[in-house]
């Protein structure tokens, strides 16, 4: 049986809150309170949902920037959720990040050239002549061109920029990259264009994604499967295709009854949720979406759903679909 190459069991991220003078018991921000996932060789997971929701702090969990509470984060067989600073080092040179602002992620400082070669002083044996044939290299793998590499980030657009980390992201030939809202401060056309060439990358390079987005025509775009998060879980799991065309979770059906579609036959009636998404500090009881929900029922208010698979590798935490279990 195939194994996936990287598993999150359980994921928790709490934070503790300061106790005031009267309060006996500790309370805790829960950022990620018990994610599970696994995302196949050569495969693109999408991770979705409103801001706030924890999916950009499952990403910095899962790569050991902040370290988890609990669970285990498996990569090719081995809990590196554990792992020391030290040990880390050589698990980043196969998981890369992605960050959102292509122009706060790069040093304004330095050439591009320069930080697209920093990972190779630091990881790899080369000399500085085989360096630079590998900026140049990466360059060009990202639709850029050798001469690019003296010029400095403010030089380039917002498109131009993002093109450059991925440069850097791919300079040690990872397995991995998690993509954190990779092309959300881009404009929508410079967007297709860089969401294509992810996808012309992984053809190529036979890369694996976590593709982290709140967009869900931009995740519907370039994932093979999708986990729709909400207050710190996922809520709905399963393959583009079963998710978009029979979303089950009512937070799903509302969050794409909201998606734009230039298709009259696609185009659903829209699901307006009442009042925003509440505080992970203080969560509400049962399932955590009850109080916005359409279809709530009295159990909804009390216990809190499993993730529990309905059918084809479809998972959903919803009261609603019990007896289908």
């Amino acid at each position: 049986m195939k194994r996936p190459l990287l598993e999150v069991k359980n994921l928790k991220l709490h934070f503790p809150i300061d106790k005031g003078l009267l309060e006996k018991e500790q309370k805790y921000v829960k950022a990620i309170d018990g994610v599970n996932f696994s995302i196949y060789e050569n495969e693109t997971f999408g991770l979705v949902g409103e801001s706030g929701c924890g999916k950009s702090t499952t990403g910095k969990a899962i790569m050991k920037l902040i370290d988890p509470t609990d669970g285990e984060v498996i990569f090719r067989g081995k809990d590196i959720s554990k792992y020391s600073r030290k040990e880390m080092r050589n698990v980043y040179k196969n998981i890369q990040l992605i960050f959102q602002d292509p122009f706060a992620s790069l040093n304004p400082r330095k050439s591009v050239g320069k930080i697209i070669e920093e990972p190779l002083i630091v990881n790899s044996n080369l000399d500085s002549k085989a360096r630079k044939q590998r900026v140049h290299e990466l360059l060009e793998l990202v639709g850029l061109h050798a001469y690019h590499s003296t010029r400095y980030p403010h030089e380039f657009s917002g498109g131009q920029r993002q093109r450059v980390g991925i440069a850097r992201a791919l300079a040690l030939n990872p397995k991995i990259i998690i993509a954190d809202e990779a092309v959300s401060a881009l404009d929508v056309s410079i967007q297709s264009q860089v969401l294509n060439l992810l996808r012309k990358l992984q053809r190529e390079l036979g890369l694996t994604y976590l593709f982290i987005s709140h967009d869900l025509s931009v995740v519907k775009h370039i994932s093979d499967k999708i986990g729709v998060m909400y207050l710190g879980k996922i809520i709905e799991q399963g393959t583009k295709d079963s998710v978009y065309a029979k979303p089950l979770h009512p937070y799903t059906q509302a969050l794409l009854s909201a998606s734009p579609t230039i298709s009259s036959e696609n185009r659903q009636e829209r699901i307006v949720l009442k009042g925003d998404m509440p505080s992970p500090a203080n969560p509400p009881t049962g399932c955590a979406f009850h109080p916005r929900c359409f279809a709530a029922k009295p159990e909804c208010k009390m216990v809190q759903p499993e993730l529990r698979d309905v059918g084809d590798g479809h998972f959903v935490a919803c009261h609603l679909y019990n007896e289908q279990v």
